[in-house]
């Protein structure tokens, strides 16, 4: 595993005492499709910090969608989370939605709370927005949150696949921080090669953001593998000991690697599931590292 090595030497070099957000990502709404209410957050927020690892950080995928960020932000400081904020950034209705939203929470509750801003969730991968508009987007958003007087960090959340495509470089020049979106059981991978093509993906993203735009660091903002659900390409088996095995040989080193957040806390019954917890809410896996 010389490329693991290679990567863990790389996050040692920044700091010894460098600390990395670490949590999951997180719906707005209900497993009956109902929003989430500030007590339904709160409750999320302490089940998290009840987890092995105690989780403080999350990523929410819009601002004003279910009133996301009116519900969850003082949720939140209740409970001492802190938010990888999103704001969504398809249709200029939707979009100005979203930036008046974050705009509202930023001026009611400060900004302790946000631990950086993402632009879009995907949208160079299914191929929904230009670019160029993305990067404005971009642009606009940091803007306004400069303009409060908030330093954290603006970026853009999207495939690995879409970071290595040339066509794309316009964001990674419009954003603070790029994050991927990786999921070896996607791509067909065995069980036994999940790590390296894990990080072969950060690998050649950071490749692609240290080439056109050096010293940006590269998050990882998705990835998991099902604990149930259909053989994907062949290889790629969902079960709960391969759930098991991408947790205890994938997640666990990557959070000491870099910024993470798994895919997903709480099993929406879907097909793949993803979810670590239960409907009830009980560990499907052991969550320990």
């Amino acid at each position: 595993m010389k490329l693991i090595t290679s990567i863990t030497a790389i996050a040692a070099a920044v700091s010894g005492a460098e600390a990395y957000w670490k949590g999951f990502n997180l719906a707005a709404n209900k497993q009956d499709g109902a929003c989430k209410t500030r007590e339904d957050w709160e409750n999320d927020f302490n089940r998290l910090k009840g987890l092995p690892g105690h989780f403080t950080s999350v990523r929410l995928y819009a601002s004003s969608d279910c009133n996301t960020l009116q519900n969850a932000v003082p949720a939140a400081l209740n409970t001492g989370i802190q938010i990888l904020v999103g704001v969504w950034a398809q249709d200029s209705a939707h979009f100005t939605r979203e930036k008046d939203a974050l705009s509202a929470a930023i001026q009611q509750y400060g900004h302790d709370w946000i631990i950086a801003i993402s632009v879009g969730s995907e949208d160079l991968y299914r191929k929904d927005i230009d670019p160029n508009q993305l990067a404005k987007q971009i642009y606009d958003v940091r803007g306004m949150v400069r303009n409060f007087g908030l330093s954290q960090e603006v970026g853009h959340v999207d495939t690995w696949t879409a970071w290595v495509d040339g066509a794309n470089e316009v964001v990674i020049t419009a954003s603070d921080f790029v994050a991927l979106d990786g999921y070896p059981y996607f791509e067909g991978s065995s069980i036994e090669d999940a790590a390296n093509t894990f990080w072969t993906s950060v690998q050649r993203t950071r490749d692609v953001v240290n080439r056109v735009k050096s010293g940006t660091w590269v998050w990882v903002t998705e990835t998991g593998w099902p604990y149930k659900g259909e053989t994907f390409g062949g290889k790629a088996v969902a079960s709960q000991q391969n759930a098991q095995t991408y947790w205890s040989n994938v997640a666990c080193d990557a959070m000491n690697n870099m910024h993470f957040f798994y895919y997903i806390d709480v099993d929406y019954n879907q097909s793949p599931s993803f979810g670590v917890l239960d409907s009830n809410f009980n560990p499907i896996i052991n969550l320990q590292c």
